[in-house]
């Protein structure tokens, strides 16, 4: 089976870089199902083993949610995985605070090329770093494809 692969650039204008993202068929499946449901243009698909995350535009995302969340819970039906709606910002750190909502941040700080979150308590610390750490570096594959950062750190 051939497996087809489509390339998206998206321009950064702040940090003067551009970025290749790749889509296989099956992100543009999820993607166009996505669109068709919601209304919204996704900017992006990440699909995971047990979770779809959605990266949409700036004011799109009470949209894509829908009513008390119905747009996600037929999704969840449809796909029978989790699903995360991310609202993109071309500002890093309200990007970031974005990807972790609906947790609560006390403090983002970027120093050099890593992210530092430090969290209101420690249950919140949990659940931002997940199983040995699967949420944290998931949440650091979706900025890493909008900026150039080595790591995110929760303190």
């Amino acid at each position: 089976m051939q497996k087809t692969i489509f390339y998206f650039y998206i321009r950064s204008y702040e940090v003067r870089m551009t970025l290749k993202i790749k889509f296989d068929i099956n992100d543009m499946k999820i993607m166009s199902m996505f669109e068709s449901l919601t209304g919204v243009s996704p900017r992006d698909c990440i699909s995971e083993d047990n979770r779809i995350i959605f990266v949409v535009n700036q004011g799109d995302i009470a949209k894509a949610i829908g009513k008390k969340g119905i747009n996600i819970r037929k999704l969840e039906n449809i796909f029978k995985k989790k699903m995360k709606v991310v609202e993109y910002n071309p500002e890093m750190l309200i990007f970031v605070q974005n990807v972790f909502a609906p947790l609560k941040v006390a403090d983002i700080v970027h120093e050099e090329q890593k992210i530092i979150i430090t969290p209101p308590d420690s249950k919140t610390r949990e659940m931002m770093i997940g199983r040995a750490g699967m949420n944290l570096r998931g949440f650091e594959a979706i900025v890493k494809r909008y900026f150039e950062i080595d790591e995110i750190r929760v303190v």
